[in-house]
């Protein structure tokens, strides 16, 4: 501890981090008095009217936290005055991580059975549904636009170019180890279904249930070893 305890009042903050603390045996040594900068700490004159005790925290799990304790003096002759008592980490304490919105955390795969994943009214991804290209909702301009038919919200171009890079550069793609092997590419095999929509030229389903894609979206250039026209050449 560096400063001196001008303020005379180290019992009186003490007796303060005790009392927030509940325990006696959490709060431990003094370790510094801070005060502001009209203080001067090296003199008997009190020239300013905020100090801070710092005790050790000794609190289970709080390793370098420190009970913060601010005191006020008005004067010479004004009695110190308790304005506060918190706990603040030093600079080797053991700290929470940053906390992380729970749209930010949450990864495929996590949304199980019975929960709710709610989509924010300004997800990027989604725009009204009136403004849907009338292919994606296979419903005429004048439906979309005048009887207001349709969904509420539909993808946007930024919702769209995600999904499709997703999948084109994922496992159903031309890039993934058994696109590269195999014999032919989707769009030529019978069991590609093209979905709907102005996806329709890129992507679609596979309806093979032996294939190890079956009900998935795959990419037009995708493929697999159940290709519909592959055939075994024996001799």
């Amino acid at each position: 501890m560096n400063a001196t305890d001008t303020f005379k009042a180290e019992a009186q903050a003490r007796a303060a981090a005790i009392e927030d603390a509940v325990n006696s045996d959490f709060v431990g040594a003094l370790l510094d008095i801070t005060y502001d900068t009209s203080v001067d700490s090296t003199d008997e004159e009190v020239h300013g009217r905020i100090a801070t005790y710092l005790f050790d925290a000794a609190l289970p799990g709080y390793g370098g936290w420190r009970w913060a304790v601010t005191v006020a003096k008005v004067d010479d002759q004004s009695e110190t005055t308790v304005c506060d008592v918190v706990l603040l980490p030093g600079s080797d304490s053991l700290l929470a991580p940053e906390w992380v919105a729970y749209k930010d955390r949450v990864l495929p795969g996590d949304l199980g059975v019975g929960d709710i994943l709610p989509t924010s009214a300004d997800d990027e991804r989604l725009i009204p549904g009136f403004n849907a290209l009338p292919g994606d909702e296979e419903l005429d301009a004048n439906q979309l636009n005048e009887l207001g038919l349709g969904r509420a919200r539909v993808l946007s171009i930024v919702g769209r170019d995600l999904a499709s890079k997703r999948w084109y550069e994922g496992d159903r793609g031309p890039h993934a180890p058994i696109a590269q092997q195999a014999p032919k590419p989707c769009h030529s095999c019978g069991f590609f279904i093209p979905i709907a929509g102005s996806l329709r030229s890129a992507f679609g389903v596979c309806a093979n249930l032996l294939s190890p894609e079956d009900a998935r979206v795959v990419s037009v250039d995708h493929g697999c070893g159940a290709h519909s026209e592959a055939m075994v050449i024996t001799d």
